[in-house]
């Protein structure tokens, strides 16, 4: 299916929703950042353990900022597989009494809830995923939401947008934490390869990578 089958297939059409300068930068779609810590490489097998959102929002001025973030901890789904290497990566323990981990249909639900109001109130029709390597993240997702069976997944199933490409655009950098040294972002390493932290800072390269695109006139707000 292509995109643009994609988008004759939904409710709401692309017009109603570029009324919104946000629906307008973006055809419709409201850019959310997702990243996700796992128990290894493959999305069919192995545990989802952390998953992180952070919505994007636009100021009067047309530019991006990052907006909410939601974030679970994540309980193994059963039989899931979990490398140790992925966990001396991450520094994730799970059997930490702290971890307070929650289901995945659990996650995803309050995520999705969350991020329907904010399609809302940017008149957007649909979320599109921004991640570093996003493929890995929209894996990800994408098999959790068919494991929970969940019918109203607000993602588009398959196109994204990725920052390690807009930063090696930018900046010539693809590494995250190289990219935000490059964008201006302090970006700390003991923080990194927790969910939470990676999406906020995945949120600001894209806001950054965006916002210089349209200062240097790359973009126009224009009514479709």
């Amino acid at each position: 299916m292509s995109e643009e089958q994609f988008d004759d297939d939904q409710d709401a059409p692309v017009s109603s929703a570029a009324r919104h300068p946000m629906a307008a930068r973006f055809r419709g779609y409201l850019p959310v950042v997702v990243d996700v810590e796992t128990g290894g490489f493959n999305s069919a097998t192995d545990a989802l353990l952390e998953i992180a959102a952070t919505t994007i929002g636009m100021d009067e001025g047309g530019f991006l900022y990052p907006d909410h973030t939601h974030f679970f901890r994540v309980e193994p789904f059963a039989g899931a597989n979990i490398e140790q290497a992925a966990l001396e990566f991450t520094g994730i323990k799970l059997d930490h009494p702290l971890r307070m981990a929650v289901s995945e249909e659990h996650a995803l639900t309050e995520i999705f809830r969350g991020l329907r109001k904010s399609l809302k109130a940017n008149g957007c029709k649909r979320a599109i995923l921004v991640g570093h390597n996003s493929s890995f993240d929209l894996g990800f997702l994408n098999a959790a939401v068919a494991r929970c069976e969940l019918k109203r997944n607000p993602f588009h199933p398959f196109s994204s947008f990725d920052t390690a490409t807009l930063a090696g655009l930018a900046y010539g950098q693809t590494v995250l934490a190289k990219a935000c040294q490059a964008a201006g972002i302090e970006f700390d390493g003991r923080e990194a390869h927790s969910a939470r932290y990676d999406t906020e800072k995945t949120a600001e390269l894209f806001c950054g990578i965006v916002n210089r695109w349209k200062e240097m006139g790359g973009w126009e707000d224009f009514d479709e």
